[in-house]
């Protein structure tokens, strides 16, 4: 006879205290807490590159970009999580549940891996596509010279491709990137 055994749910405010603990960073969802991967130094450069792309595009303006400790709660659906980059525009919306959580992000910005592919580009968009202050979600391959940029406009979302050779509009931060400089930066000095 096989048995099985209850899962245990957590709550947010048990997550919340697993991650003030912990020098993990973890995703919390549907009462589920699941580690991070670490990520390869070429992705930490890429997270790097956009960010110091989007800090100089938006400097003197009401925006400011974030590194992955900040940490995102998708309020619609439940997901929390620490986007590569985020940028918020105004005061930071901060959940009542944990003022060391987001609400109201304009821009996210995942960096791909081989474990996350697929998450990143699919679910994980979907559930920050309900965050109503969300205008872009901008996702970096790390596969290949390819940035796409799923934007909202009008209450709908599309999305756009660039690759090697391109540049790609993100809207808020009022501005391209560069997809070669983007990587260039990225690329191991000889």
């Amino acid at each position: 006879m096989i048995s099985s055994f209850p899962l245990h749910r957590y709550t947010f405010a048990d997550y919340v205290q697993v991650e003030d603990e912990s020098p993990t960073k973890h995703e919390f969802l549907d009462g589920e807490i699941v580690a991070m991967a670490a990520g390869t130094p070429e992705h930490a450069a890429l997270a790097v590159a956009v960010s110091h792309r989007f800090s100089t595009l938006l400097q003197g303006s009401r925006c400011r970009v974030f590194s992955s400790d900040l940490r995102v709660r998708v309020r619609e659906t439940g997901l929390t999580t620490y986007p590569d980059v985020s940028v918020i525009c105004g005061p930071a919306e901060r959940d009542p549940e944990s003022n060391t959580t987001v609400t109201n992000p304009s821009v996210v910005v995942e960096v791909t891996s081989d474990s996350s592919e697929h998450y990143d580009r699919g679910p994980k968009r979907e559930h920050y596509q309900t965050i109503a202050s969300l205008q872009a979600i901008v996702i970096v391959s790390h596969r290949e010279r390819k940035i796409d940029v799923w934007s909202r406009r009008d209450g709908a979302w599309s999305v756009q491709s660039a690759g090697a050779g391109d540049r790609i509009e993100v809207p808020v931060v009022g501005g391209a990137l560069d997809v070669d400089a983007i990587y260039a930066a990225a690329e191991e000095p000889q």
